[in-house]
């Protein structure tokens, strides 16, 4: 089967955003043809203007839409799509001049249904949002579960950089309408419908992500949320280490309050914690400003999902599933 990828991009108030990926994606070293969907989700500030500057060197299709989210407007995308592989990013990537290239490549060698990438800090980020970036990407934070090796048929794509094919999506109906974990939820409903999955580690972008610890903040907490909703939905995905980030949040501050009323010494393993996060991140960022952010971005994270998580978990035992699963 000859590829021919469509590239979809749903995009909300973010015209610089767009014009910064569409400049990527005119430098690609791709030789096939491809086009871009870009749907305006209910947006104020439109990116028409920006898409016309583009329209001479690629191809691009515009589409505006009422506000119904980026899920649904990345299921609208696809529909409108001339090819037979979706290819979803979300507006706030750049991409490497090669990563068309390499999704042609991966797939050709073995060929999935749907694949996810990685994501990386570009060295023109700001030191937070390369902060935020090892915070969401680290073996001490996430496990790297969003940077590593995972074989193919269990490897859940996220929506900033994954694809799909056209016969996966018209069988799956794309996204669902759940707000938060709509990616996740996708992929499962892929497994159920016996598709496989794959990571493609060259297939990276470079993730800019939010550049404000509140809206660092805001979406982990939504990303917390989602889970107790996925892990409800589809029981056999649920593990112990989705209540991480919450326990890890309340035993900071038991230790804390034991520190301030009686001794230091709960408080040692965390401190111990903190000083390796902030060794590794320093080997890897070779930046004393970023491994000393990555301290702050790790906590606001654990805080944002903890919190997120256990507000979820309340609301389903309080009010069952169905009036949190969207």
């Amino acid at each position: 089967m000859k590829l021919r990828f469509s590239i979809i991009i749903p995009v909300y108030n973010r015209p610089q955003e767009i014009k910064e990926l569409l400049g990527s994606l005119s430098k690609q070293n791709f030789e096939d043809d491809f086009e871009i969907v870009i749907v305006e989700d209910g947006s104020s500030q439109n990116c028409d203007a920006i898409v016309d500057r583009y329209k001479a060197e690629l191809n691009i299709s515009y589409f505006l839409k009422e506000n119904t989210g980026a899920g649904q407007s990345r299921n609208f995308g696809m529909k409108q799509a001339k090819g037979n592989y979706f290819i979803i990013l979300d507006s706030d990537v750049l991409l490497p001049e090669s990563y068309l290239e390499q999704v042609k490549k991966a797939l050709k060698a073995n060929f999935t249904a749907a694949f996810g990438g990685a994501d990386a800090a570009h060295s023109s980020f700001t030191l937070m949002q390369k902060a935020i970036n090892y915070s969401m990407t680290s073996v001490l934070t996430t496990g790297g579960i969003r940077g590593k090796k995972i074989s193919v048929g269990t490897f859940q794509p996220r929506s900033f950089n994954m694809g799909i094919s056209k016969v996966a999506f018209e069988k799956t109906n794309g996204f669902s309408k759940m707000k938060y974990g709509e990616d996740i939820d996708l992929t499962f409903r892929l497994w159920e419908n016996g598709f496989e999955t794959q990571f493609i580690e060259n297939a990276f972008v470079y993730h800019k992500r939010r550049s404000t610890l509140n809206q660092f903040y805001k979406q982990t907490f939504n990303f917390g949320t989602a889970r107790p909703v996925l892990n409800r939905k589809y029981p056999k995905s649920a593990k112990l280490t989705y209540w991480f980030p919450s326990v890890f949040i309340i035993g900071l501050d038991i230790a804390i309050l034991w520190a301030i009323f009686y001794c230091f010494m709960l408080l040692i393993p965390f401190a111990l914690y903190f000083s390796l996060l902030f060794l590794h991140a320093l080997v890897q960022s070779k930046n004393i400003s970023v491994a000393l952010l990555s301290i702050i971005t790790t906590y606001t994270q654990f805080l944002g999902y903890g919190l997120g998580f256990l507000k979820s978990q309340i609301n389903l035992v309080l009010n069952g599933y169905e009036k949190n699963s969207g």
